[in-house]
């Protein structure tokens, strides 16, 4: 199969944007991910596949924790930052509001929702990983979701 027909066929579905976080010493990664699911509500679980040239994923693997922030349509230009499609975020994250979840990982600013997560398993899959988390925290904030659908954002609303 045609990788450019597999891409234009999972365009085709929408996905809410996530920033994945992690922590390695003193500095914090991130990047976007669509590919968010929950699999499982006793124990609360999840999993997001972290492409395998990735510093998050190398970060989160080392650390075995990571968090995630679900962005709003008001963050557009933080997916496109994480993604690497505008300026590059320096590994303090000196100009994002943020603050430190409890395992001590950035969670940014006016969300729609967050997940704390600790890393409980990991299974090769092609070019990522797909990484399970164990979400020990999460919270819910305010704001329209941001949806990616057709290789564009979009909001519910």
């Amino acid at each position: 199969m045609p990788k450019q027909g597999f891409r234009d066929a999972m365009a085709r579905l929408p996905a809410g944007i996530v920033v994945v976080s992690a922590r390695l010493g003193d500095e914090y990664r991130g990047l976007t991910a669509s590919s968010l699911v929950s699999v499982s509500a006793e124990p609360p679980l999840i999993v997001v596949g972290l492409e395998h040239e990735s510093m998050t994923r190398a970060a989160v693997l080392e650390t075995e924790a990571f968090n995630v922030s679900v962005l709003t349509r008001a963050q557009e230009f933080i997916a496109d930052r994480f993604a690497g499609r505008a300026p590059a975020i320096d590994p303090q994250w000196r100009t994002l509001p943020h603050r430190l979840g409890s395992n001590g990982i950035p969670l940014l600013d006016g969300c729609a929702a967050w997940l704390e997560c600790r890393l409980v398993q990991t299974l090769p899959a092609g070019d990522h990983d797909i990484c399970v988390g164990e979400v020990v925290a999460a919270a819910v904030g305010g704001g329209d979701p941001l949806i990616l659908w057709d290789r564009a954002f979009w909001s519910l609303r």
